[in-house]
């Protein structure tokens, strides 16, 4: 496993109601366990194509521009989910997949240009399929 220190996550650009940033840092993926369970749950709801899965990652992603001086998020997820229409919706499965990919192995830009449709998420490297 990489040091932590070595890995730089970038937050990467998403217009939605205006120019934003999606970034994912421990407190998006603690938020995510909460409402799921376990980031795994939360990204297979991704995986599985779930229209509250990606607006729950979205949200996500972006709460860390809109925290209260408590730390508190002070977006919602409803508001997340009326800025993403069917008009928008690929590029921003594009770019949420991105950033997640980012923010897991630290490598900027590490996906091919064109998202498989129904794999809004990467498989994890070194995962095999089928039963030994």
């Amino acid at each position: 496993m990489s040091n932590v220190q070595e890995v730089k996550t970038k937050k990467i650009p998403i217009m939605l109601d205006k120019q934003r940033h999606l970034y994912f840092d421990l407190n998006a993926f603690a938020e995510l366990e909460e409402m799921y369970g376990s980031v795994d749950a939360a990204m297979a709801s991704l995986e599985q194509g779930s229209v509250k899965g990606i607006r729950a990652l979205v949200w996500a992603g972006l709460i860390h521009e809109e925290m209260d001086e408590k730390g508190e998020p002070q977006i919602t997820q409803r508001q997340v989910g009326s800025w993403i229409g069917f008009e928008n919706v690929k590029t921003i499965a594009e770019k949420l997949t991105e950033a997640l990919t980012t923010a897991q192995t630290g490598i900027e830009d590490p996906l091919p240009k064109q998202v498989p449709p129904g794999n809004l998420y990467p498989a994890k490297q070194g995962s095999t399929s089928g039963s030994q």
